[in-house]
């Protein structure tokens, strides 16, 4: 007799098993990727290969990739087209991973989606991602999407998502990080992120660095894809960045109109940059876009699109800051963002996953700091007590706390009203805090 497919009755059922019982790269690192897109590639064929039932735009880059994935998807959104967005990690909720115009996908969808495919799940036995990827492909066949941005998980040449055939590539930019996985070379790393340049796909490179230029040259001219320099076609303007918001114009698309958005933070003119030279090519596409719609989406662009977790405020007086930067290049921007806050006392409620190589980050954290070194509640997670002995030989002090939640409540017991409190580190340490 054949054995039997386990069956879900609800929402949590399926959230159990995916979230505990599958191959997560978040929970146990590097033994949950898989080496091929062979199972991503048999899954989706298996359900008829939802993602090649509307337009996609490919996104790829060590930082920024999420912002942009966002920016991009809100401006077409702006314009009333239905516009999927996958991104990953999740910070609360895996319904993150594939919202549909800022909003989650109903509970009953992912129900019965894994009911209709556990024998399928069963048989290739795909990772948490592979099956999330699957999931938002499917979702945004069912609602019909015209659009959808799909952000890159790791890498991009061997990552799940790169079975798309997108009308546009996009690589933000590239910075050290996953060196066990992508290699421990800016040049090396980019070869990777290249991987999501298709045949004939223009391909639009966020930040010109001298390191990546030859790679992506090179892969680009294989594929006999046009490349584009976001600096080349659009210059961006910052009039004002404050905590809670920029004024801006940009020069080459949508030309001297002046746009408020309402987020900041150290990286938002490079994000914004490319996204804008995005919309500048997708225009080809016959894509007109009402410059009024597109203003007063970004007015309030955060709560539409439902962006969190990257230099979000969660307090005031003392100031409360998360951003999800975890590499050399991401926590460079913040730490030169924190520098300008002002003259309090800066606490920092900080952890790492295991794998991180810390000692890229460790040296420039400010010592005048007070630190909470804490862990999330996932088994990547590093044990704060080392954590502490390695800071110490940076000279950095402070105590430590078994949870995130434990570290900020003392961070806001110890700091006065005019100091500044960072979480950061991790995503993972960033979503207990939210």
């Amino acid at each position: 007799m054949q054995k039997r497919s386990r069956s879900f009755r609800n929402y949590s059922e399926v959230e159990s098993f995916l979230l505990e019982q599958l191959p997560m790269f978040s929970r146990v690192g590097a033994a949950a990727l898989k080496p091929s897109l062979a199972n991503i590639e048999n899954l989706c064929s298996a359900i008829g290969n939802p993602q090649n039932q509307y337009k996609i735009i490919h996104v790829a880059g060590t930082n920024g990739k999420g912002t942009v994935s966002h920016l991009v998807a809100g401006m077409l959104q702006s314009q009333g087209y239905t516009v999927g967005l996958h991104t990953s990690p999740h910070y609360k909720d895996l319904r993150e991973r594939m919202k549909i115009n800022g909003s989650l996908s109903s509970k009953r969808f992912v129900i019965d989606f894994m009911n209709e495919n556990i024998t399928l799940i069963e048989e290739i036995k795909p990772s948490f991602f592979e099956i999330t990827v699957a999931m938002s492909f499917a979702h945004f066949a069912a609602k019909k999407v015209d659009f959808a941005v799909i952000e890159v998980g790791l890498g991009g040449r061997l990552d799940s998502t790169n079975i798309v055939q997108p009308i546009l590539s996009i690589i933000t930019n590239i910075s050290l990080d996953h060196t066990d996985l992508l290699g421990n070379t800016i040049e090396a790393i980019a070869a990777e992120k290249a991987g999501i340049i298709k045949p004939g796909v223009p391909v639009l490179i966020g930040e010109q660095q001298t390191e990546t230029d030859p790679v992506f040259n090179k892969i680009a001219a294989v594929n006999s894809s046009k490349m584009f320099y976001a600096s080349d076609l659009v210059q961006m303007e910052v009039i004002e960045n404050s905590l809670y918001g920029m004024q801006f114009r940009s020069k080459g698309v949508f030309e001297n109109e002046l746009f408020q958005i309402d987020i900041s933070g150290p990286f938002q003119k490079h994000n914004l940059t490319t996204a804008f030279a995005a919309i500048s090519l997708l225009q080809s596409h016959q894509i007109l876009f009402d410059v009024a719609q597109l203003k007063a989406f970004l007015a309030s662009f955060s709560k539409k699109v439902k962006y969190i977790g990257r230099w979000q405020i969660i307090g005031k007086n003392p100031l409360v800051l998360v951003d999800s930067a975890h590499n050399e290049g991401g926590m460079n921007y913040v730490l030169d963002q924190l520098a300008l806050l002002g003259s309090g006392q800066l606490h920092f409620v900080i952890g790492f996953v295991s794998d991180k190589d810390r000692s890229k980050i460790l040296p420039f954290l400010p010592k005048n700091a007070h630190y909470y070194f804490t862990k999330a509640s996932i088994p990547r997670a590093l044990d704060p007590f080392i954590l502490k002995e390695e800071a110490f030989s940076y000279d950095l002090k402070g105590e430590v706390f078994m949870t995130v939640n434990e570290a900020l409540v003392s961070a806001k017991v110890n700091a006065k009203k005019d100091d500044v409190i960072f979480v950061g580190g991790s995503i993972f340490i960033v979503a207990e805090a939210l």
